[in-house]
């Protein structure tokens, strides 16, 4: 029912019951390949076994209805697959692990296909704002704060400082989803005890076949990694809200700044024939909000009992799965809402305009400041305004009367020009393109992140 607005965008397939089915046969696969790695076992029981890990030959729902027994669905599965396999190669299915062994690889390897999905519609999105920022560099408009207009400022700056946002947002996940995203093995008890003297080289070789970070330490209870994950999803959320929230607000009819062009029928209304909604900016914001209480949950379960947990690990599952959903529907919804956004100049320009000048009342200050000091300066125009506001009379003619023998009619005007009191607008501007076009390079000079094993980064 709600999956077309929640579940939107290509991360939502990497979050699905097939996706962790395949996460989980992916991870059994690399610990048969990482026992032939090291002479453990032989190359075609390894092979048999990864043949065997075909999402295609096992029941989703059927492991998870049989999840109940164990309580997770390694226990099942790796059952079923023991089946699957036959002879000699099925005794070595699933050697050295425990079930939080699989669970929590495929954890990392749901993350990061998701992340990936993640990855690509954000950089789609911020070529969007990229383009706007160009685009718009110098198309003035009223600044805003406490939802009152301020100082002029440009769109160009305004979709700058979405870009800046959303991308240093996405840096730190990807950040996080290759360095911090580890294979985990560690047995019953974190001790590698059935493996013997193998242990640690199994590991090495089992985070090799994911393409998983190789942690110094088994993290069954550790879970600084899924905090740490959770802290950089609910990020790009936040990052996603900001302008989705400000696209709402510039779309509302009084404003009418931007609006969004979507084919018939997008943004209407089930009774009001004229509406024409911001929706995927709003359906951005929605998948967006959710992302702090998810957040919340993977952060709370922190609290994990001695070398293996009793709940805590097991809640962290359809949370994880949500807010990887939830933060890829927020970016696609995002990239929809630039991709279709238009936006108005001249309703800038006339919003700016009907302000009657108190935008530009700090300029004016500023400018009197050297011969009546700032305090005396701030009070003459303040109650210039005042008056303006309360006789309903334009700020200029106000400034005219009393500066008079001090600024003369064609200073006061140009003082009111907002085109002239854009400060380092434009060269910030520039900054924030300067920093799209380094960081899209680097994107595409990097190596996919699955096929770039290491070892753990962090002490």
């Amino acid at each position: 029912m709600f999956g077309g607005v929640f579940a939107a965008g290509p991360a939502a397939e990497e979050t699905g019951d097939r996706a962790w089915l395949r996460a989980l046969l992916d991870a059994e696969a690399a610990l048969a390949r990482a026992h032939a790695r090291i002479g453990l076992v032989a190359p075609e029981h390894a092979e048999a076994i990864t043949a065997a890990c075909d999402p295609d030959r096992f029941d989703a729902a059927a492991l998870g209805a049989a999840a109940t027994g164990a309580g997770n669905p390694v226990v099942p599965l790796v059952a079923e697959l023991t089946r699957a396999v036959g002879g000699e190669a099925a005794r070595h299915i699933h050697q050295g692990a425990t079930s939080q062994d699989i669970m929590d690889t495929a954890a990392m390897l749901v993350a990061r296909r998701a992340g990936a999905a993640i990855s690509a519609d954000a950089a789609a999105a911020a070529e969007s704002l990229a383009g706007l920022a160009a685009a718009h560099r110098d198309t003035v408009m009223a600044g805003r704060t406490l939802l009152q207009q301020a100082l002029p400022t440009t769109f160009g700056l305004v979709a700058a400082t979405w870009l800046t946002g959303l991308e240093e947002s996405v840096a730190a996940l990807e950040h996080v989803l290759a360095h911090r995203a580890a294979a985990q093995l560690g047995g019953a008890a974190g001790t590698l005890a059935s493996l013997r003297g193998d242990g640690l080289a199994v590991v090495a070789a089992f985070a090799a076949e994911t393409g998983l970070a190789e942690p110094d330490l088994p993290w069954h209870t550790e879970r600084g990694r899924i905090a740490e994950l959770a802290g950089a999803l609910a990020r790009v959320c936040g990052a996603v809200a900001k302008p989705a929230g400000d696209i709402a607000l510039l779309a509302q009819t009084e404003v009418g700044e931007v609006v969004e062009a979507g084919g018939p029928g997008t943004g209407g209304s089930s009774t009001l024939p004229h509406k024409r909604n911001p929706i995927a900016a709003v359906q951005a914001a929605a998948c967006a909000r959710r992302a702090p209480g998810l957040a919340a949950t993977l952060l709370g379960a922190q609290d994990q009992q001695h070398q293996r947990a009793a709940g805590a690990w097991h809640a962290e599952w359809p949370a994880l799965s949500d807010l990887l959903r939830t933060t890829g529907s927020a970016v696609a919804w995002l990239r929809t809402s630039l991709e279709r956004l238009e936006v108005r100049p001249e309703a800038m320009r006339a919003n700016l305009a009907a302000s009657g000048g108190f935008p530009l009342a700090e300029r004016v200050t500023t400018d009197l400041a050297g011969e009546l000091g700032r305090g005396q300066a701030h009070a003459l125009v303040a109650d210039a305004c005042a008056e303006a506001a309360r006789a309903g009379r334009p700020l200029e003619e106000v400034l005219a009367e009393r500066l008079a023998g001090r600024r003369d009619r064609a200073r006061i005007a140009a003082l009111l020009d907002p085109a002239g009191y854009l400060g380092s607008a434009a060269p910030l501007i520039d900054r924030a393109l300067a920093a799209h076009r380094r960081r899209a390079a680097e994107r595409a000079a990097r190596p996919p992140a699955a096929t770039t094993p290491r070892r753990d980064e962090a002490r």
